[in-house]
C-alpha cells in the first residue's frame, strides 16, 4: 500500500526546532522522525511514499536528495578508500513522491491535492508523522479490511498527564482523575483509508472534523484501540523523552531492530 504522510505544518508547539527546520525533520538521536515513521512502515513492506509538503519543504527535499546512508549506517572501507561495503542500507528501496500541497493548507486539503497519485489503489495508509508506536502493523491493517469500513484510524490513551474534571452546572466537581487512567481514547495518527474517503471530503475541510463526522453518520468510521507503546512529538519535552528512550537502546517504535540480523550490502567504488 502507498503510504501517505503529513509534512507540511508549522510545528507550532516545537517552535525552538521548527523556526529553522520543519517539525518532521526535527530528530531523534541523529535522524528525523519522519525517517522513524517511514522505516517503521518500510520494515512492514510498505515502501511507496507520498509526502506531503508545505512549510519549508525545500529542506525535505534536500534531506532525501543528498541523502548520504554512509553517514546513517556501519560500512566498511577498503583498498584505501576506494571500495566502500555498507553493512545495512535505509532507503535503497523506497519510493518517494514529494508533493506541494500548500503552505497554509489544513491535513484535508492536503490529502485530497494528493488524490491523483492514489489512482487504482483501493486501499492506502496515512500519518502524522509525528507519532511513533510499537503496534504490529499488519494487525491494524487486517482489523480494516475485515470490516470493510472505508476509514479506521489508530485510537491510543493520552501520554500526557491531564486531570479531567467532571463537574455540575453549580461547577460543583464530580469526580477528577488522570486522562492515563480514564476511559479517555485519542486519535493516534495511524490512518487506514479506501479511496472512498475522498467521496466524504469537501475542500478546504478539516480531515477529522467534517469528513470524519460524515463517516460516522454512515456507519464507515472505525477506531482500532491499542495500549501498547504510542508517543508523539508535539513538545519539546516530548523530544527529550523519545531521545532519552533511543540514547538508552529502549527505543520501542523501532520494531526492525527486533531480532533481525541485517545482512550485508553490495561493495561499491568510492570517488
Amino acid at each position: 500500500m502507498k503510504v501517505v504522510l503529513f509534512c507540511g505544518g508549522l510545528g507550532t508547539r516545537i517552535r525552538d526546532y521548527s523556526e529553522s527546520i520543519p517539525k518532521p525533520l526535527v530528530t531523534i538521536g541523529y535522524r528525523p522522525i519522519l525517517w522513524h515513521v517511514m522505516k517503521y512502515y518500510a520494515h512492514y513492506g510498505h515502501r511507496d511514499f507520498i509526502l506531503c509538503l508545505g512549510y519549508k519543504a525545500d529542506a525535505i527535499k534536500n534531506y532525501f536528495l543528498n541523502y548520504d546512508e554512509c553517514l546513517s549506517n556501519d560500512f566498511t572501507l577498503s583498498e584505501g578508500g576506494r571500495k566502500l561495503q555498507l553493512s545495512n542500507s535505509d532507503i535503497h528501496d523506497w519510493n518517494i513522491t514529494f508533493v506541494d500541497t500548500g503552505f497554509n493548507a489544513n491535513i484535508g486539503q492536503r490529502l485530497m491535492a494528493i488524490e491523483p497519485y492514489l489512482e487504482g489503489d483501493k486501499y492506502f495508509l496515512a500519518n502524522y508523522s509525528d507519532g511513533l508506536t510499537n503496534l504490529h502493523l499488519p494487525d491494524l491493517i487486517a482489523f480494516s479490511q475485515r470490516q470493510e469500513r472505508i476509514a479506521t484510524f489508530l485510537s491510543v490513551k493520552p501520554s500526557q498527564s491531564f486531570h479531567l474534571v467532571a463537574m455540575d452546572e453549580q461547577g460543583l466537581v464530580r469526580d477528577i482523575c488522570d486522562t492515563r487512567r480514564s476511559d479517555v481514547w485519542i486519535n493516534g495518527g495511524y490512518f487506514v483509508f479506501k479511496r472512498q474517503i475522498f467521496d466524504y471530503m469537501r475542500y478546504g475541510e478539516e480531515l477529522v472534523c467534517e469528513p470524519f463526522r460524515r463517516l460516522i453518520a454512515a456507519q464507515e468510521l472505525l477506531t482500532y484501540p491499542y495500549q501498547g507503546f504510542w508517543a508523539c512529538m508535539d513538545t519539546f519535552k516530548e523530544k527529550q523523552q523519545l531521545d532519552e528512550l533511543y540514547a538508552r537502546q529502549e527505543a520501542p517504535w523501532e520494531v526492525w531492530r527486533q531480532g533481525r540480523v541485517l545482512p550485508l550490502m553490495p561493495q561499491v567504488a568510492v570517488g
